[in-house]
């Protein structure tokens, strides 16, 4: 129903027609031109008064949300500490009919939790008068308190029908995709940004310093930047990636905010970096100014032109093309190794059909969506309505950067009204695909541990350049955008302390084992223990340590191969993780009916980060004991070369010539490449291995033998 205005790609374009970016809603969707009876309704959001306060301190964080239909079509900037917030912003908004209200509704921003309900008017859109501008006061109420007072929102409005013009427009489904698209390059760069440092901050802490951490958002896409305690000129040296949709480019946000424990996070500072301003393929440094407080932010900013990744029909299929297949097969030969070390491989996914979803509508059908992940590029299908068994027959092709990425085709249930319903998701890690093999999928719940209803097939082909693979699997993972707050779970907690209790008792039942030897309790096992003990320590050498490690792998791959494989299913973290699915399904509330629990902040932030440590910690020793049983094979086999190369130059080369070489290196780093980002090349290693948590997420499913097409064949023969 709702449709932005002058919009000319149809891909994830905001619903404002002037110079301020800000995102409403995202799209893949070209839908036919306006029709005649069509409305412009141009909005312009003045300011606020008197209104409620809902922070501790007496104030607010205000913002304003636009919603027609049930969908939400613009969403203001945040005014912080502020009950009489100046906006001035516009909107431009087509509607085919004036018979729904325009609902206005004003939320407090609250980091890190749900955010604050201010209070809510609507605008009747059938008592405008047309080509008119009109003044608006709206009183803002609450319908559980309908008695309190909750301040006033100022507008101005101008209605205009749009009979007989020509446009494209945009629908405000946030996830679809039409069938117009016989093959669409859904964005056209990529804005790559390292942030290096901040100069002289303003202090927001009583010691006279910060914890700075800084925000980037560029339409729907944000990223967060770790914390830098106690300083006034922190250096992150942190490097992310943005999609650029737009021709002319876009705006960044950028704000900087200094954490606190126990209570809400203080606002720095804020600046933007207008892209249409930057010239392409050239890096660009930019020292930004913030605005609203003190000091300075250093980045380096670099627009590239887009990688290969598009939707197609089933029948534009890049690899039966034998001349195209041969042109990708090329690109990613070994003879390629250095010719751009970013463009690891080539993945095209064929969604090709889904059976057997869930209803998730009261006809006892659903309008089911295909979305298909890989890191942070993601695509969709259009929509099939009123089917439990869609055929989409859509072709999406990427660009690997990681082969150790996974991923992530999940089916959503499309609804006109609220959001769109969660049907399965099934995750798949690269490394895991059997090219051109079409394979029936069984869907998971949200958190990958069980089967939900229906099946989904699939055929994936993975080319990739094997050295390139290799040597970006030592340096850090791309991160992904932020998409939620980490918050405090009785199970997550639960869950990873009882993984990082099994980790810890590896290590206390090797003591004692040791221990025992020294108490002989068995004669016979101390006895060799302590010959043992003789031999080596009389004949040790350095290259020694590398080379029992590499021992231990390759025992472990024969034991493998021989059919004496050792390793077990974690039946004690699957009933973890289904034991948290069913807590995370009672969590989900709106933000308008917050609960008491989430006041608390002190209480809720010190569990979360206790959380994420016990997490971090199990993850590490659960990826060193995965590496060795052979998890993936790809990196064992990486670690059986490293291994090899650190005997080799251990043996044959003195070990005070092996520091001094690390040394220098480590020393002149920073004069060679001043802004290099700083990494850690065995913990990159190891953030490739999966943790158990992630072995179980990953594991495929076994398919119900009546889901097989063939099978469903014979039986309507019979």
């Amino acid at each position: 129903m709702l449709d932005s205005c002058k919009l000319k790609s149809a891909c994830n374009l905001p619903f404002i027609c002037n110079k301020k970016i800000n995102t409403a809603g995202t799209s893949n969707a070209e839908v036919p031109l306006a029709d005649p009876g069509m409305y412009q309704l141009d909005i312009t959001l003045r300011r606020g008064q008197s209104l409620a306060a809902r922070d501790r301190g007496g104030t607010s964080d205000p913002y304003v949300k636009f919603k027609i239909g049930g969908k939400e079509v613009f969403r203001s900037k945040i005014i912080h500490k502020n009950l009489n917030p100046v906006w001035e912003e516009k909107a431009c908004i087509l509607v085919d009919h004036l018979r729904e209200p325009l609902y206005i509704k004003v939320f407090d921003y609250d980091f890190g939790l749900q955010d604050d309900f201010m209070g809510s008017a609507f605008l009747d859109l059938t008592q405008l008068e047309l080509n008119r501008p009109t003044d608006v006061t709206l009183t803002l109420k609450d319908p559980h308190y309908p008695d309190h007072d909750l301040g006033i929102i100022l507008l101005s409005v101008i209605l205009t029908p749009k009979e007989g013009e020509s446009r494209d427009v945009f629908q405000t489904q946030s996830l679809r995709l039409s069938d117009l698209h016989r093959k669409s390059h859904l964005w056209r760069g990529i804005v790559s940004i390292t942030l290096i440092e901040g100069r002289d901050l303003k202090a927001m802490d009583s010691n006279g310093l910060s914890d700075p951490y800084v925000k980037f958002r560029l339409g729907h896409q944000k990223y967060k930047s770790k914390i830098m305690p106690k300083t006034l000129n922190p250096q992150w040296r942190e490097q992310f990636d943005f999609h650029l949709y737009e021709e002319r480019g876009g705006i960044i946000d950028i704000t900087a905010w200094d954490k606190d424990a126990g209570k809400r996070d203080d606002f720095i500072g804020r600046c933007q970096v207008d892209l249409s301003a930057l010239s392409r393929e050239q890096t660009h440094k930019l020292e930004l100014q913030l605005e609203e407080g003190e000091g300075h932010l250093v980045l380096l900013v670099t627009l590239t032109a887009s990688a290969t990744v598009s939707i197609s029909d089933l029948s534009v299929n890049s690899l039966e093309d034998q001349k195209e297949r041969e042109e990708i097969l090329k690109r990613y030969s070994p003879l390629r190794i250095f010719h751009n070390l970013k463009d690891v491989g080539f993945l095209q996914v064929k969604v090709i059909r889904a059976e057997g979803l869930m209803a998730a509508d009261v006809t006892g059908k659903s309008d089911p969506f295909c979305v298909v992940e890989l890191n942070n590029d993601r695509l969709l299908t259009h929509t099939v309505y009123k089917n439990l068994n869609p055929e989409w027959n859509k072709v999406f092709t990427f660009n690997i950067k990681d082969i150790h990425s996974v991923l992530e085709v999940t089916v959503y249930d499309e609804d006109r009204d609220r959001s769109a319903d969660f049907l399965g998701k099934v995750a798949i890690p690269l490394l895991s695909i059997q090219n051109g093999e079409q394979k029936a999928y069984v869907l998971k719940n949200k958190q990958l541990t069980g089967p939900t209803k229906g099946v989904i097939y699939l055929e994936i082909d993975v080319i990739f350049n094997a050295v390139k693979a290799s040597l970006r699997t030592l340096i850090p993972k791309e991160q992904k955008y932020i998409e939620e707050e980490n918050r405090l779970s009785k199970q997550l907690l639960l869950r990873n302390f009882i993984r990082m209790k099994r980790c810890v008792m590896v290590l206390v039942n090797a003591a004692y084992y040791v221990n025992s030897c020294f108490d002989w309790d068995s004669p016979p096992r101390s006895l060799a223990a302590f010959v043992l003990f003789l031999f080596v320590v009389w004949n040790f050498e350095l290259y020694m340590i590398p080379l029992v490690l590499l021992l231990l792998l390759t025992w472990n791959y024969f034991l493998i191969i021989s059919g004496k494989d050792n390793r077990q299913r974690d039946t004690v973290v699957e009933d973890m993780l289904e034991d948290e699915e069913e807590e995370d399904d009672k969590d989900d509330k709106d933000s308008e009916k917050k609960g008491f629990i989430n006041k608390i902040y002190a209480i809720q932030e010190v569990c979360v980060s206790v959380q994420n440590i016990l997490d971090e910690v199990a993850s590490f020793g659960e990826r060193i004991k995965n590496t060795f049983n052979w998890t993936v094979p790809f990196l064992s086999w990486l670690a059986i070369v490293a291994l090899c190369v650190f005997t080799v130059i251990l043996y044959c080369i003195p070990l005070r010539y092996i520091v001094l070489v690390w040394g220098i290196n480590k020393f002149t780093k920073k004069l060679r490449s001043p802004y290099a980002i700083d990494n850690n090349e065995l913990l990159d290693f190891l953030s490739r291995v999966p943790s158990d948590v992630q072995v179980v997420q990953y594991q495929e499913l076994k398919p119900d033998p009546s889901h097989s097409p063939y099978k469903r064949k014979k039986n309507n023969l019979g």
